[in-house]
């Protein structure tokens, strides 16, 4: 097995946002799950504190020096740093460490690479990759002398290797962004189809190996990659769900957030994404027992704003307390009743615990958003019996000599259609209310 030296770079001034509220300690084992998750085995690690950034290597020569010292007692094939290297430090430190050298960006690409299996996860992590690659040709070409060419818009003989290969990376990059743009239209198709058939969409979010994965799976008896490893799910997938009322939905489990993300990856995974932002309800999947759980939470909120998602006052969103299988029992006894006046729902996704109710919250949510409606048929009209009941959530039922009244649930996106159908058959309870 190939082996890593893992670094994290952790500053005295902490002036990003994303460091606010972790220790470089967790993010020193986060930085090693990550290397461990492209199947290298970590045979060192070291916090390295920065007080200020150097332009050639980003730590300081002493620093350099000492982690050089480390490199050639341990050999390693790979040394990760835990931070956001330019083209130019990556190169000076694997000249210094004569080693390679991935920084956190490389290093979540080559999960991502691994991990893709559809059509769309492929490209996009070729898209990410590529956009990320162009700026680091400079590395590839430094042994070649520089032509004398021309301006570069059209290439031909008298470009330089590195340009020829900046415009076919550009050529290709343009190339996957076209296919992108189908995938997308492709997947607006889908979604129509299923507003033909309407099924609310209920979104699983949450921060890398929280535990989305393990709960899609206990909720829709589906056998989707559950691991205890960063990243095990990339592709977005979706399952039908009934809820206790009956009611159907489409639940979807989503690519996990973590902190820093690439700003590559947050555009290139944009299109993944979009199930989220179409989606009436987000639950937002939060290991409980991690010890960074409120970092990971505003990380995840952070990612979702980027993606032009409301976090408060927005649409439902259902904070799901995962993992309390693994907390002290009076730990888990605490947070189980303190949280059921609040918002959080408490749960184990391995054990089933708190799934009850989860279901019950997702349907009360929905209920939010639904109109009352009281509808008479005709005792001969079972299509339309069958059709209300296939689109509407009914709550009374009765049998008179005028026909079967039915009392109905019905969600927003399916109100119009019903007056469609039924036209004066079908009466408001708010109209009612109103008359009486």
């Amino acid at each position: 097995m190939r082996t890593a030296l893992v670094l994290h770079v952790a500053p005295k001034a902490k002036r990003d946002d994303a460091w606010l509220g972790r220790d470089a300690q967790s993010r020193l084992m986060e930085a090693a799950g990550l290397t461990e998750a492209i199947g290298l085995q970590v045979m060192a690690s070291e916090i390295v504190p920065l007080a200020r950034p150097v332009p050639a290597t980003l730590i300081g020569s002493g620093k350099v020096a000492e982690i050089g010292i480390l490199a050639r007692d341990r050999e390693p094939d790979v040394i990760v740093v835990n931070a956001q290297l330019s083209p130019v430090q990556q190169r000076n430190l694997e000249k210094a460490w004569n080693s390679k050298v991935l920084d956190r960006t490389a290093l979540i690409l080559e999960i991502f690479g691994e991990r893709a299996q559809t059509r769309e996860g492929r490209l996009q992590v070729e898209l990410a990759h590529l956009t990320y690659q162009r700026s680091r040709l400079v590395r590839t070409w430094t042994h070649l002398e520089r032509q004398r060419g021309g301006f570069g818009f059209l290439g031909g003989p008298g470009e330089t290797q590195i340009e020829a290969d900046r415009r076919l990376i550009g050529e290709r990059i343009a190339k996957i962004k076209r296919e992108l743009e189908e995938v997308k239209r492709t997947r607006g198709l889908h979604r129509e189809a299923r507003r033909r058939v309407p099924y609310p969409i209920v979104a699983l979010v949450g921060y890398t190996n929280a535990g989305k994965s393990t709960l899609f799976n206990a909720l829709t008896k589906s056998g989707v990659l559950a691991k205890d490893l960063l990243f095990a799910t990339l592709d977005p997938t979706m399952r039908g769900l009934a809820l206790p009322d009956k009611r159907k939905v489409i639940l979807s489990d989503t690519v996990g957030f973590i902190a820093d993300l690439p700003h590559e990856l947050v555009a290139a995974f944009r299109a993944t994404l979009e199930e989220v932002l179409q989606a009436e309800i987000i639950v937002h999947v939060r290991d409980a027992a991690h010890d960074e759980t409120a970092a990971q939470k505003a990380d995840v909120e952070k990612v979702l704003a980027e993606l032009g998602v409301e976090t408060h006052g927005g649409r439902p969103m259902i904070e799901v307390l995962n993992k309390i299988d693994l907390l002290e029992p009076a730990e888990r006894r605490g947070l189980l009743a303190g949280n059921r006046s609040k918002s959080a729902v408490a749960i184990s996704a391995v054990t089933g615990e708190g799934l009850d109710a989860l279901l019950a919250r997702i349907g009360r949510e929905l209920g939010h958003g639904e109109t009352i409606f009281r509808l008479v048929l005709d005792h001969a009209d079972g299509a339309g019996l069958a059709w209300a009941h296939a689109h509407g959530r009914v709550l009374e039922r009765k049998n008179r000599a005028g026909g079967t009244m039915l009392r109905l649930a019905v969600d927003p996106q399916n109100s119009d259609r019903f007056l469609a159908r039924f036209g004066d058959k079908i009466v408001p309870e708010e109209a009612i209310r109103r008359a009486s």
